[in-house]
């Protein structure tokens, strides 16, 4: 019966963590005005959960963020942008 139970808990888990994709995704930052602007933006993204990598950078005013999308979602890392000050939308 242990075994049984156990079977069906690791084929939920499995199961679940197939269906779980990471998505990468680039986003605008607006209001980024000096090189120290990049270290707030990545600092606001990386406190959202599921978030994976942050990269921002200065020169093209842009960050690359990759997160799992069953835990969050692309409209939470840029509200996450945005509550700290800097503007954030997807580049298409």
């Amino acid at each position: 019966m242990k075994q049984l139970l156990l079977g069906i808990v690791l084929l939920s888990l499995s199961s679940s963590a197939a269906t779980a994709e990471e998505q990468i995704v680039t986003l605008a930052i607006d209001k980024m005005t000096c090189v120290l602007c990049p270290i707030t933006v990545k600092k606001a993204i990386e406190e959202v959960e599921g978030v994976k990598h942050v990269s921002v950078d200065y020169g093209t005013k842009r960050a690359t963020v990759r997160y799992e999308d069953t835990v969050t979602s692309l409209e939470r890392v840029a509200e996450a942008s945005t509550n700290a000050g800097y503007p954030a939308r997807k580049v298409e």
